[in-house]
């Protein structure tokens, strides 16, 4: 009979330990899943100019890492060939940038970046707009250029962090855990 009381007296403990379980769960995979965005460019994306752009510059939604060869920012001309950026992408909160060449041919010319965001994934992506005046400029010399980062270029080891199956199964396992001790505990009372 001491058994069957303690049992009732378990199983609503058990029940709730789940359920608060659950809802911490799908309470925190949320900002999980939730990855850096970009939110705004200078050029617009598909804008049409006149004259090439000082600098390239990208808004995200949240903070980029800052740091040497975290983030990368790369301009090719019509041609496909030639790269246009000057320099490395400096980060300032959550927005990079990249100072650009004065261009040459008029035409499309394409932005491809790839960003670190603040909690460890690579966002890459890729912009386009138009110059419908030539310039006079020239791109960098080959030796001087970097891979285009939508492209899928990465650096050796970059994982871009813990993969999400790992805290869901981290997750399951101490949930799993507390409803154990849970019930183990609930059982030794009388």
């Amino acid at each position: 009979m001491r058994d069957r009381r303690a049992h009732r007296r378990v199983l609503p403990r058990a029940a709730a330990a789940l359920v608060l379980a659950v809802g911490a769960l799908i309470g925190l995979a949320g900002p999980a899943f939730a990855h850096n965005q970009l939110i705004s460019s200078d050029p617009a994306d598909k804008a049409a100019l006149a004259t090439g752009p000082a600098a390239i510059q990208l808004t995200f939604d949240q903070p980029v890492q800052a740091g040497d060869g975290l983030n990368s920012i790369v301009v090719v001309g019509p041609d496909g060939q030639g790269q246009w950026q000057n320099g490395k992408a400096a980060v300032a909160g959550n927005i990079v940038s990249v100072p650009v060449r004065p261009l040459g041919p008029a035409g499309a010319y394409k932005i491809g970046y790839r960003i670190l965001s603040a909690d460890g994934h690579p966002v890459s992506g890729e912009l386009a707009f138009t110059l419908t005046t030539a310039g006079t400029g020239t791109p960098a010399p080959a030796d001087a250029t970097a891979q285009n980062p939508a492209a899928g270029s990465s650096a050796p080891g970059d994982d871009g962090g813990v993969p999400v199956w790992v805290w869901i199964a981290g997750a399951v396992v101490l949930l799993g855990a507390g409803i154990f001790l849970a019930m183990r505990v609930g059982g030794t009372e009388s």
